[in-house]
């Protein structure tokens, strides 16, 4: 299977600025998206229990937190925080805009 390149902004955000990659990528087994969030944007609280999802969540730009299962883990540019599938995880941005890559895999 050859090389599969695309960028981001050339896919069609989902809510505003998410970015699903995996299709584009023709991946099977891994998703990666890049999220850019305003400044106090708020995501919906999710697991991936179901699923059996783990995921990383890299901080590209800005600042932000995310909440996981309750416990708030301040992030900054270059920090990168695994998070168990059970675990309920959401991305409370900060004052400004931030750029998130988000990847996972069962």
């Amino acid at each position: 299977m050859a090389p599969t390149k695309v960028n981001y902004a050339d896919v069609d955000p989902v809510g505003g600025g998410l970015h699903f990659l995996r299709d584009d990528l023709d991946c099977e087994n891994l998703g990666v998206s890049v999220l850019e969030c305003d400044p106090d944007w708020t995501g919906k609280p999710h697991d991936h229990a179901e699923d059996g999802q783990e995921e990383v969540y890299v901080l590209v730009e800005g600042a932000a937190t995310v909440t996981v299962d309750g416990e708030d883990v301040s992030m900054t540019a270059g920090d990168a925080l695994r998070i168990d599938p059970e675990e309920e995880r959401q991305i409370v941005n900060g004052s400004s805009e931030s750029t998130f890559v988000l990847a996972g895999a069962p």
